[in-house]
């Protein structure tokens, strides 16, 4: 495992990423205050480039590249967010890149990464391997792997959205108690980790996953990485990674105050409020932290809690299955 990151390679990030990624605005709204009995403050990575919070560790991976590594390209595996990002930030650096996706992947989320100028290639979710099948590929090209969560420089240019919220926040007079963060394999939220130790070391990180993919809040209970079955529902597509990275684990299991899990319906009512509300799109796995506040997961009564929308990639026909429930 490589030597994992710190509170300072967030900082040195958020240098890097200066004016190459959008910083995205802190939301609120007095409904959905009223819902949860506390002060929400609402970070908005669906309006980020690529529809994303992923585009910040995409981009600080790529930027981090040398010379040579480049020249022989990267690619990565992806369900679609890190892909459309690993996408944008390589074509920006006139870096060639592959991503390796779900067959089943969203349209929206394959057609954005195409455009982006990326060569794709399809795998079966349920019965390949995606980490060796991207080592094989970049073996094949002598490329670059760029992971989706358990790689430093994309761990660390995550952080950076808690960063900008933590500032906001302080900005409008408040102090974040507590963070919702959408969870897959735990790169957002280990850099949001690393961003509170220095910045706001007070405030709670709460890790949010999907029923059947809460594979860090049953590790943090079994004291070890614990790998889902596979068998969960769909829905939250982007999250839906088996086992939380040896380095993001690392970083959050002394870290997370807890780890919140949420039902589908939980997640159509977060979709639905936070379109209402904040005039938003939020795809289902972007939808999640917002979820369990609101179903009071996350406790949020009389507390200032910042909730991350890590993602607005939606299928229009489930994005409409959000709006009818």
């Amino acid at each position: 495992m490589s030597t994992l990151p710190t509170h300072e390679d967030v900082l040195a990030a958020a240098e890097r990423l200066r004016g190459r990624i959008v910083r995205t605005p802190m939301l609120r709204h007095p409904l959905l205050d009223e819902l949860a009995g506390g002060t929400l403050l609402i970070k908005a990575e669906p309006l980020q480039r690529t529809g994303s919070f992923k585009l910040r560790g995409a981009t600080n991976a790529v930027l981090g590249l040398d010379a040579a590594q480049r020249s022989a390209g990267v690619v990565t595996h992806s369900s679609g967010n890190h892909g459309q990002a690993i996408a944008c930030a390589a074509a920006a650096e006139g870096v060639k890149a592959l991503i390796a996706m779900p067959s089943n992947a969203p349209a929206i989320k394959v057609e954005s990464t195409r455009r982006w100028g990326a060569e794709i290639t399809f795998f079966d979710r349920a019965t390949t391997d995606r980490e060796v099948l991207a080592k094989q590929l970049a073996a094949e090209r002598g490329a670059v792997v760029l992971p989706p969560f358990d790689h430093p420089d994309v761990i660390a240019g995550q952080g950076t959205l808690a960063l900008e919220l933590i500032e906001d926040a302080r900005e409008a007079g408040l102090t974040l108690d507590a963070l919702a963060v959408c969870t897959g394999g735990g790169g957002l939220v280990a850099g949001c980790n690393l961003a509170v130790d220095g910045a706001s070391p007070g405030t709670e990180v709460w890790a949010v996953e999907p029923e059947g993919w809460d594979d860090t809040a049953r590790s943090l209970s079994g004291g070890s990485r614990v790998a889902n079955d596979g068998q969960g529902a769909q829905l939250c597509d982007a999250l839906l990674s088996m086992a939380p990275g040896e380095m993001t684990f690392a970083i959050n299991q002394p870290r997370l105050k807890g780890a919140a899990v949420v039902t589908e319906a939980e997640v159509f009512r977060a979709m639905r409020l936070a379109f209402e509300a904040l005039k938003i799109v939020v795809e289902p796995g972007g939808a999640v932290a917002l979820a369990a506040v609101l179903a009071g997961k996350v406790p949020a009564k009389g507390r200032t809690v910042g909730v991350v929308l890590s993602g607005g990639n939606v299928d229009p026909a489930v994005f409409a299955r959000a709006l009818s429930a």
